[in-house]
């Protein structure tokens, strides 16, 4: 069964184009990312889905419901959790829940079992103001005021962002126990890592999807070979990968480069030798198994060929 169904969507800001021809459908009870930068378009989506800002052109439905026609019906089915911070930082973080529970005609010991898991983290401090609290612990009392009325559709835009990484798990962890709820859940992330959380991910960048598909097949149609390279000098690495004959891509991963040949006649022992010449010490070549981000990467390649090829 279909929860969300979005048909070729625009939108734009003046000269800048947020949404190209968006089109995807999301299961009911399923747990689906959006991965990709700052600017990729996921929190123009985001707030077009909850019926918060129009589209230029295109439909979209959640659970059914038209979201230009019948926004006032959604609007009580859904659970959004923005971006930016957005309860009352004045207010104590039990008279935030007990505010979003009396709009939505709820209280908090109704649904209470439902938020339990991440509420009672910060519930020891349910007297201070939400303004005082840290990083991640505002991320879960924006999280339980979403909750709170037990949504259909719960959106969280960037729920991980400026969380420490004990937070970001706990707070995956609450997710994937909501998905057995049956709650539809669509979340977005710059985090490549946090896809292989999700059942299924749309790569996106400059308001256009890349690909749809679960995180284990996007890998599993990674079709180059990839090397991680290290020496004692990461950035002249980069330069000079460039400028190595046989290469196809090189892009920085931590303390190493991901790096892809032109095609299979590549050797080790050339890009090797390549590098001493280049006065590199401890140089080490690996061939390694691709991530999301590496696959992320190379679509951004081969659009940006196809769009140049086009022109």
């Amino acid at each position: 069964m279909i929860s969300i169904r979005v048909e070729q969507l625009y939108k734009n800001y003046g000269d800048v184009q947020a949404l190209h021809d968006i089109s995807f459908e999301i299961d009911k009870g399923e747990l689906f990312g959006f991965i990709g930068p700052d600017g990729a378009g996921k929190t123009t989506l985001f707030r077009i889905l909850t019926t918060l800002i129009l589209m230029d052109k295109g439909h979209a439905t959640v659970e059914g419901l038209d979201v230009v026609k019948d926004y006032r019906k959604l609007r009580s089915m859904l659970g959004y959790m923005p971006g930016r911070f957005s309860l009352y930082q004045d207010l104590t973080v039990e008279e935030n829940l007990q505010f979003f529970a009396s709009i939505f005609g709820t209280t908090i010991r109704e649904n209470y079992e439902l938020i339990r898991d991440i509420y009672i983290q910060i519930e020891p401090f349910k007297k201070r103001l939400a303004g005082k609290l840290s990083g991640g612990m505002k991320q879960k009392l924006a999280l339980s005021c979403a909750l709170i009325h037990k949504p259909v559709v719960l959106v969280l835009d960037e729920p991980t962002t400026g969380v420490d990484a004990v937070s970001r798990t706990e707070i995956w962890d609450m997710l994937k126990k909501l998905k057995t709820e049956g709650i539809t859940i669509i979340v977005s992330t710059p985090y490549m890592d946090e896809a292989e959380l999700c059942d299924r991910v749309a790569l996106i960048q400059h308001g256009q999807i890349m690909k749809i598909a679960r995180p284990d097949q996007i890998i599993e149609d990674y079709r180059k070979i990839l090397y991680a390279v290290k020496t004692n000098n990461t950035y002249q690495l980069i330069q000079d990968l460039k400028e190595f004959p046989g290469t196809s891509t090189a892009f920085p991963f931590g303390q190493s480069v991901h790096f892809t040949p032109i095609d299979d006649s590549f050797k080790i022992d050339k890009l090797s030798a390549f590098l001493s010449q280049r006065s590199h010490q401890n140089i080490d070549v690996q061939k390694i198994k691709p991530s999301v981000e590496d696959c992320f990467m190379e679509l951004m390649v081969e659009k940006s060929i196809n769009k140049r090829q086009k022109l």
